[in-house]
């Protein structure tokens, strides 16, 4: 087989999880910021990957709470938080009470398909933003991949939030959960994570 083909074989069987590279399953140095929560930093390796895109994949765009204690922390940095295309208004009473200072968000919004993947783009490379939000519609694997170079370029945690239907499909996140409710707060499976095998399971008490 020609090397080319080998090594875009390979790389197409790690963005799958079907290849997994024998690492240290510990996080290693500044690779991953945490998340706030114990049982889910366990869970997925230490904590969010910086330089790198998270998926969260559910049936109604859920995971936010997940992300507050860390946003919380990030933005008492100096660098911005953006937010693009959410759904709905970010709630600024709940995210003062969960400890985000709201003048380090910048808020993208009335923006279509093209637009959102562009700015989002621009905030993950600038070196500015320490977590950039993005709800995509629609993205294909091409598109991802832009975006995780431009999380890398800019040193900056990039977090995906996309419908449940996908997660058959390979990305080349380095991390993706699957999340589910549950009466104890919020079920995360691992599809996909960065130092180790997806598969592993954990209940986070969000609020």
């Amino acid at each position: 087989m020609p090397e080319k083909a080998y090594q875009n074989l390979l790389e197409e069987g790690m963005d799958r999880g079907l290849v997994w590279r024998g690492r240290d399953d510990r996080p290693q140095g500044d690779a991953v910021e945490s998340s706030g929560w114990p049982v889910l930093d366990e869970c997925i390796g230490g904590g969010w990957p910086k330089g790198a895109l998270s998926e969260l994949l559910s049936r109604h765009r859920l995971g936010l709470s997940l992300l507050l204690p860390g946003l919380a922390r990030l933005s008492r940095e100096g660098r911005w938080l953006g937010w693009v295309a959410p759904p709905h208004l970010p709630f600024a009473p709940g995210l003062v009470q969960a400890g985000v200072a709201l003048d380090r968000l910048l808020l993208v919004r009335e923006v279509d398909a093209r637009e959102r993947l562009w700015a989002a783009e621009q905030l993950l490379k600038s070196g500015r933003c320490s977590m950039v939000l993005l709800w995509p519609q629609t993205l294909r694997d091409p598109q991802i991949r832009r975006l995780q170079l431009a999380a890398e370029q800019g040193d900056c945690i990039g977090v995906l939030f996309r419908p449940l239907r996908v997660a058959a499909q390979p990305s080349p996140a380095a991390l993706r959960l699957r999340l589910l409710p549950s009466p104890l707060g919020m079920d995360v499976e691992v599809l996909k994570r960065r130092h180790g095998w997806g598969g592993r399971h954990c209940t986070v008490r969000v609020a």
